[in-house]
């Protein structure tokens, strides 16, 4: 059976919170589970987060939790009506002062006070994800005067966005501040923050997390068009984070839909260049909230993303909200193990002419450029402490399954999100030093991963409780260890 190299996120939510669904999820291949803070309450999070652990462990499968923070919440007002009608051409207003529950066909409050002050004549403004365009045609002290370009419905709490980005609004509120310290408490393996700007607002969150003695690796969500204004902007913000994830719905908006495609290749390229895990989020599969089948455009994006390497790819209202939130993970498993058949996920040419940083790191890249140059090498084995060894190797394109054997339960869920990676609980401490080797071995022969005969890539450090210890590569005969 062919292992699934690109791992699947998956949002958990009012259609997939049962622990029968939450089951079946994993089953058909959830690696990573999504608590969306934006949605819920901490409580919800907490029954949640324990019953997905539950279910994984009893299933014998290693499931990371991320939490997804909301961010500043830049959006109208609620309407008298709860909904208009908007034609092109209409005048509106957004106002400041203008009463919270009774917008109008003509003027809407604004929940972002600051979008008077952030915006000027001629700037595009876009509502509900660009569904309806504005044009703002005059500024006062307390609203925006617009005139309609593109219509449609309108109706409350929709999101506003303006073309290029630019609105000054803080990456981290006091609400997430507030789910900082629930991310501590439930142990999260990767949160995410989303609307960063640049590296400071990453170096924010990380020094919130170590107040709040927050363990989770960092993804920043890379949705406004400041971000990747130029090679400089994206870079550092990569740099400040541990993961990120192209969150394609409001970076759409923000830089057009023409430049997105080109925009996600190159965030997947500079995060795999940085040694970074990536994400490509949004709309993957939309159809399949009511639809038991994804469209063909559907399975050519989620393909394309596989094909581009990315970590991972993530389902949101499919599963949180769909009709069918099992039938979509199985959808996405199927269209990413047809696109890894394609011979050109085993051709890499990732770092060749650079220098590298690190010993470790030097030692995983010859570690994958053996496995996929000398015949018979059958797996990767990487005795890891925090999971940076397998990371490494997995921004390599190859064919060849990685097992992170590790001591720890954080990083034997955080490993689950990397490309190729699998988990295997193993603690070297517990085996005389002499016999590491043959035990780790052993452990693949038992799971019938391999056989007699096979050659294993073997990394290790001389000490196992380092951080970034990895000074040795093996290459090991099954059969032939001694």
């Amino acid at each position: 059976m062919s292992l699934r190299r690109t791992k699947i996120v998956a949002t958990i939510g009012p259609a997939s919170s049962s622990a029968e669904v939450i089951e079946q999820l994993i089953l058909a291949g959830m690696d990573v589970a999504r608590l969306n803070f934006s949605h819920g309450n901490a409580d919800e999070h907490r029954a949640r987060a324990l019953q997905i652990r539950d279910i994984a462990t009893r299933l014998n499968r290693h499931v990371a939790l991320l939490g997804d923070l909301q961010g500043p919440k830049i959006r109208i007002a609620r309407f008298t009506d709860k909904k208009i009608e908007l034609q092109a051409g209409d005048s509106f207003r957004f106002s400041i002062t203008h009463p919270r529950d009774a917008g109008t066909h003509e003027v809407v409050g604004i929940d972002y006070p600051d979008l008077v002050t952030d915006c000027g004549i001629g700037d595009e403004l876009l509502l509900d994800d660009g569904r309806v365009v504005m044009q703002v045609t005059g500024v006062c002290a307390d609203a925006l005067d617009c005139r309609v370009t593109i219509g449609g419905p309108l109706s409350d709490n929709k999101g506003i966005n303006r073309r290029g980005g630019g609105l000054t609004a803080p990456a981290l509120t006091e609400k997430d501040k507030h789910d900082i310290r629930l991310a501590a408490e439930l142990d999260l393996d990767y949160l995410a923050v989303s609307f960063p700007r640049d590296a400071a607002d990453m170096n924010l969150a990380r020094r919130l997390c170590a107040e709040a003695n927050c363990k989770a690796w960092l993804v920043a969500k890379i949705e406004r068009a400041e971000a990747v204004m130029n090679d400089e902007a994206l870079d550092g913000l990569i740099s400040a984070s541990d993961a990120v994830m192209v969150a394609r719905g409001d970076l759409g908006v923000e830089i057009g839909d023409a430049e997105l495609v080109g925009i996600q290749k190159k965030i997947i390229a500079a995060a795999r260049k940085q040694n970074k895990a990536v994400i490509t989020a949004t709309q993957m599969m939309e159809s399949m909230i009511h639809s038991p089948m994804p469209t063909r455009a559907e399975v050519s994006d989620v393909a394309n993303a596989a094909l581009d390497y990315t970590d991972a790819v993530m389902l949101s209202a499919e599963t949180a909200a769909g009709e069918y939130p099992v039938q979509a993970v199985a959808a996405m498993a199927r269209v990413c193990l047809g696109a890894e058949k394609n011979p050109i996920m085993r051709r890499s040419h990732h770092r060749i002419g650079q220098q590298f940083e690190r010993w470790d790191e030097s030692i995983a890249l010859a570690a994958m450029y053996t496995a996929n140059h000398f015949p018979g090498v059958k797996a990767i084995i990487a005795l890891t402490e925090s999971g940076y060894t397998p990371l490494v190797m997995s921004r390599i394109r190859s064919s060849m399954p990685i097992y992170a054997f590790a001591p720890s339960r954080q990083t034997q869920a955080r490993v689950a999100l990397f490309r190729g990676v699998y988990t295997i609980p193993f603690d070297p401490s517990a085996t005389f030093s002499t016999s590491v080797s043959q035990a780790a071995v052993d452990e693949l022969v038992k799971r019938g991963l391999v056989e007699n005969g096979d050659w294993v890539i073997l990394t290790k450090g001389d000490s196992y409780h380092n951080v970034g210890g990895t000074n040795t590569m093996k290459l090991l005969h099954v059969g032939h260890i001694v």
